[in-house]
């Protein structure tokens, strides 16, 4: 170990741009992983998911196009246009200190909304990582049509 030590700043001296790139890539990791400490929103896998419903009863928001909800949705799940969501709604409003699931197809645009609904003072939110597409994959329940 003492070595390795030793032979450090030769390494680094010699391969500069190596160094740079890895200290580059070390302070993005760390960065990110502090972020989603002091993030108000939870990132759920499909098993938390299945846990949280089981443990709490949260509200299910799919804001998938309305095609890919009626191929496909998470049982109870309440469908709302992305176009159409709006966090100060008087029925969303009654929810804001019940857990709130946000979905979607890929888990890419959840995001978006979440943020909305931190701003407007919701204190547990949580989005599906991969969306319908890892809930699917992971052979949970799915339910068909606009219900």
């Amino acid at each position: 170990m003492n070595d390795i030590l030793h032979k450090l700043p030769e390494f680094i001296g010699h391969h500069v741009a190596l160094s740079a790139l890895f200290v580059i890539l070390l302070v993005a990791l760390i960065a990110t992983q502090v972020a989603s400490l002091f993030s108000k929103i939870t990132e759920l896998s499909p098993a938390g998911l299945t846990g949280l419903i089981n443990r709490d009863n949260p509200l299910l928001i799919d804001i998938s196009p309305r095609e890919s909800f009626e191929k496909g949705h998470i049982p109870g799940a309440r469908h709302v246009a992305m176009s159409q969501f709006d966090p100060e709604n008087k029925s969303l409003a009654k929810a804001k200190d019940l857990p709130v699931v946000l979905i979607c197809r890929s888990g890419q645009t959840t995001g978006k909304a979440a943020q909305r609904l931190v701003k407007a003072g919701f204190t547990r939110v949580y989005t599906l990582a991969g969306g319908m597409a890892a809930w699917q994959q992971a052979q949970l329940p799915v339910a068909k049509g606009n219900r």
